[in-house]
């Protein structure tokens, strides 16, 4: 297959400490485990999982803490679209192709963008809505939200585009927000794919400017795929844009790539079991949210809002929470924090909502924390760790400091492998692919700041810092320097966005 990066928000799994389908911490605390019009329920998995289309579970990196000083913890908590044992019919799509036409597009850019966007039709159903905005200097509304029924026509209209002028990057992805508004519904997979080859240089045109419409769309229920064309895209205001509307970022190399990354798209898009996430974390008093590690969440006291839109069939999605703790002197035990989790089941057509309480345990020997530890949820916290600091190392060598990026990533690479001996040492043998995968990338990256062609290799390493972030693996750990080629998410499942 030729060059083309599918990169994108998510990879996990996990051993207990607080799991929404089981007892959670049986020593400590059982979970609640509420679902909605339903109220308190016995914590058997059967009754959680029997007509839900996601598993949620929530651990804690150290279920047990030291007592007696201020602590720092990590939670981790995963969503995991199920695999229906029949193949249901497909969620209803809303989709919104926004489409690059300036002057940059010109030639066999333009042609595959419009033979990409045609076999994207030819994909949806006939009950499905579509619309096409066109962007250069000015926004135009090529073909306005409707029903893809009127296929030929459509067709017709995509055959018509060419490309000139400048890139009003943010006018094209509000328009085609704006289209997707018109039939916006919870029981609908409701996104908009932009693409694009180059730099925003009409109308608000930084990343931060960008990520604040994703996110902003996300609340809506929309999403937003980007697909950053050629080497001359500006791959922080892509990704970031992707990262924060909850889609997917792709680095296309090569033109004639984007019928395959379109298909790719839209075999996401066709998966989907539950959207209109809303994620909430209540920290108890004494408990004070820090951050959460890759991912841009409001944080407004005690509460912590996590955004996502919509959650494929096979799809692992975690979030990995710093809590800091204040001093326990004489508590044995104490909860921490609460989770609850509202979304649209797409199979069965229906809301869903889970409410877990999480708690630990306290202790003055620092063997049995250790003892203790969730050694899968610690490594994946490592994961996410390590990856805040490669992206750090792209901004060193941004400045010219090859030797410091340089080192950053050995260092990386050296501490994830620590933490796979531990893991091996443990029986926590499962994230070991996802340890060795991440060190070998980090190996790797610290050969890449050194490449001549550091536009190349920037987008590279852009795109996987963002599918680390969103585990929504796509292949990009495949890497041969100077053709840095990498496997589609068709050639490693059957079209869902699975991160294992």
């Amino acid at each position: 297959m030729k060059t083309f990066r599918l990169t994108s928000h998510l990879s996990l799994i996990a051993l207990t400490c607080v799991i929404v389908s089981q007892t959670a911490n049986a020593q400590i605390f059982p979970a609640l485990n509420a679902r909605e019009g339903k109220g308190n329920q016995d914590s058997s998995s059967e009754q959680v999982k029997e007509a839900n289309s996601v598993d949620v579970q929530v651990r804690l990196s150290n279920p047990t803490m030291l007592s007696g000083k201020n602590e720092i913890n990590y939670v981790r908590i995963t969503l995991t679209g199920s695999e229906p044992a029949e193949a249901p019919a497909a969620p209803p799509v809303n989709v919104a192709i926004v489409i690059d036409t300036s002057g940059s597009m010109q030639g066999s850019k333009i042609v595959q963008a419009r033979n990409a966007a045609i076999a994207a039709i030819d994909r949806l159903r006939n009950q499905d809505i579509v619309s096409v905005v066109l962007y250069d200097s000015v926004v135009t509304v090529l073909v306005p939200a409707t029903k893809a029924s009127d296929r030929e026509l459509i067709k017709s209209k995509i055959r018509s585009i060419k490309a000139d002028g400048s890139t009003a990057l943010f006018a094209g992805v509000a328009k085609g927000a704006a289209e997707v508004r018109k039939f916006l519904s919870n029981g609908s997979v409701n996104r908009v794919i932009l693409l694009s080859d180059g730099q925003a240089n009409i109308g608000p045109s930084s990343p931060r400017e960008l990520e604040r419409l994703g996110a902003s769309l996300v609340k809506e229920g929309i999403s937003v795929t980007t697909l950053g064309l050629g080497l001359g895209y500006n791959e922080d205001l892509m990704s970031g844009l992707a990262a924060t509307g909850s889609g997917n970022h792709i680095f296309v190399e090569e033109a004639q790539d984007l019928v395959a990354v379109f298909n790719n798209e839209f075999n996401d898009l066709m998966s989907v079991v539950a959207s209109d996430f809303k994620i909430k974390v209540t920290t108890n008093d004494g408990v004070r949210p820090v951050r959460v590690l890759g991912t841009k969440a409001d944080i407004v006291g005690h509460d912590v809002y996590l955004p996502l839109a919509q959650l494929y069939s096979n799809q692992e999605r975690y979030f990995v929470l710093e809590v800091e703790v204040d001093s326990a002197e004489n508590a044995k035990q104490a909860n921490l924090l609460s989770v609850n989790v509202d979304y649209q089941d797409m199979i069965n057509g229906s809301s869903a909502s889970y409410k877990t309480d999480v708690g630990v345990k306290y202790t003055r020997d620092i063997a049995e924390v250790k003892a203790h530890r969730d050694h899968e949820t610690y490594a994946y916290c490592s994961v996410q760790i390590a990856n805040e600091k490669n992206v750090r190392a792209t901004a060193l060598r941004d400045a010219g400091q090859i030797e410091e990026a340089q080192q950053l990533l050995t260092s990386n690479a050296a501490t994830l492998e620590e933490v796979m001996r531990e893991c091996q040492e443990n029986d926590a043998l499962g994230v070991l692919p996802e340890l060795e995968m991440n060190m070998n990338y980090n190996r790797d990256s610290a050969e890449l700041v050194k490449n001549k062609d550091w536009n190349r290799s920037r987008k590279v390493m852009r795109g996987k810092q963002n599918e680390i972030q969103s585990q929504q693996s796509s292949g990009m750990m495949d890497y041969i320097f100077g053709g840095s080629k990498t496997r589609s998410k068709s050639d490693t499942s059957s079209g869902s966005s699975s991160s294992k």
